[in-house]
């Protein structure tokens, strides 16, 4: 499978991740919305006054960036590794690997602290949905194609 198609997919699958993650925090299900984190963090990288629409404007395109460099990555793991893309066995423990980076990383980094805590007990629980619906989204894109 080319390299155009998997990095599709995985943007196609942040898409899924993001809009679930906007519905949850809007409906009050949930208290972190992606695009907000990486845009707020981008805002505060920049040492720039805090605005919600500004924090849209860098997060959106920042998690669709994201989403993309998983592709990259996964295509390189499934060529060196010489798996089949649309593998559930190869998607489950890469997604899950980047659902760890989430907690221990990138939140933290973000300000969030481990397990995104500043946001809310149950973040861990949330980016476990949203890490879901992209792996079952990148899955069910590759399988597509």
């Amino acid at each position: 499978m080319p390299a155009q198609d998997i990095v599709g997919a995985a943007v196609i699958a942040g898409i899924f991740m993001y809009l679930t993650s906007e519905l949850g925090f809007r409906m009050g299900l949930s208290k972190s919305n992606l695009a907000l984190i990486d845009g707020e963090f981008a805002i505060r990288s920049l040492r720039m006054q805090s605005h919600k629409l500004l924090a849209y404007l860098f997060g959106i395109p920042i998690h669709l960036f994201t989403s993309a460099i998983f592709g990259v990555v996964y295509f390189g793991l499934i060529k060196g590794l010489d798996l089949d893309a649309p593998s559930a066995q190869a998607i489950a423990p890469y997604v899950f690997c980047l659902y760890l980076a989430m907690l221990f990383n990138a939140l933290p980094i973000a300000g969030q602290g481990i397990l995104g805590r500043k946001i809310g007990r149950s973040t861990w629980v949330e980016q476990l949905v949203y890490h879901a619906v992209f792996g079952i989204g990148f899955w069910w894109e590759l399988d597509v194609i």
